[in-house]
Parts: structure tokens; sequence; C-alpha cells
């Protein structure tokens, strides 16, 4: 005699989304360490995307400087992608003490306001790098935090990002 034996299971395929509001970061503050004293980085060269800045030899990454031009940094969107374009703003914030700070309009500009395209994890912040044609040993900083919009925040642990622009 055979026997035929079916064994079956019910495995539901639930799919879990994030229960909390869509988050917004800097992508180089979460892949670089902190400055001494600081909850950021403070870059001096330019940081790849999804990585730390390298500095090693032979590929070394770009010095920021007063020749530098426009420089782009992204910002990751951390949770549900939207379907419609989403406008984050952000801001320059006072310089740490301990830094120069960087004046808007002197040493460089930038627009405040960066876009994730629907169905995007990504938008990017450009700062255009202004030569002031004064050479000088001391580099100026500035600091930008994401504000983000009603849909949304930034997040906490990596809102912020310093940028050291040398001047020599």
């Amino acid at each position: 005699m055979l026997a035929i034996l079916s064994f079956s299971s019910c495995i539901k395929d639930d799919i879990k989304l994030p229960t909390t509001s869509p988050k917004a970061e800097f992508d180089a503050t979460v892949t670089n360490t902190p400055a001494t004293g600081l909850t950021y980085p403070v870059l001096t060269r330019v940081a790849g995307y999804g990585r730390p800045v390298y500095t090693g030899s032979p590929n070394t990454d770009p010095l920021i400087t007063r020749t530098s031009g426009a420089i782009k940094f992204r910002i990751n969107l951390v949770g549900q992608q939207f379907s419609t374009d989403q406008t984050l703003t952000y801001k320059v914030v006072a310089t740490p003490a301990g830094y120069t700070a960087a004046v808007s309009g002197t040493h460089f500009t930038t627009s405040g306001t960066a876009v994730i395209s629907a169905n995007s994890s990504f938008a990017e912040v450009t700062v255009n790098v202004l030569n002031t044609g004064v050479s000088s040993t001391t580099p100026v900083v500035l600091v930008l935090e994401i504000v983000g919009n009603d849909q949304v925040q930034p997040n906490n642990n990596f809102r912020f990002l310093g940028i050291s622009i040398a001047q020599n």
C-alpha cells in the first residue's frame, strides 16, 4: 500500500514598514567620524557618497579649498520613499567655538533647499565655494543643519555637517 502524505503550511508574507516618519540625514555625517568635541564631522575633503572620506594614497579625495567651486553632499532618506517630490530645507548654523566662521556671500553660497525626487531616497546639497582671492593659513568653517519639511524630519543623530574651506 502506498501512502501519500502532503504537508502544507500557510506562511503569511507580512511586509514590515517603518512605523515612524521618514528621516533625512547627511550621508557624510553617517560615514565620517565626528570632530573632537562635536557630534558631527568637519570635513576638509570632498566625501564620496556612501563611504568615509578617503585620505590614503594614491587615490586621495580632493581637499576643499577656496578654489573648489561647486561641491555636493548627499542627503539620505531613511524610510519609505514618496510618490511625489519632497523639498527639504536646510540652514547654515553657528560655527562652533575654536573655528573661524565662513561668511555667506564671501566664502560660499548655498540655496537652503534640496529635493528628494519621487521614488528616490536621495537629494543633493550644493555648496558653491567662492574664491575670495585672499590667501590665508586659517580655514573657514560652515555648518549645515537639515530642517526637513512636514513629512520628512531630520535624523537628530546625523542632521549636522561641518565643512572646512582651506584659504590657501
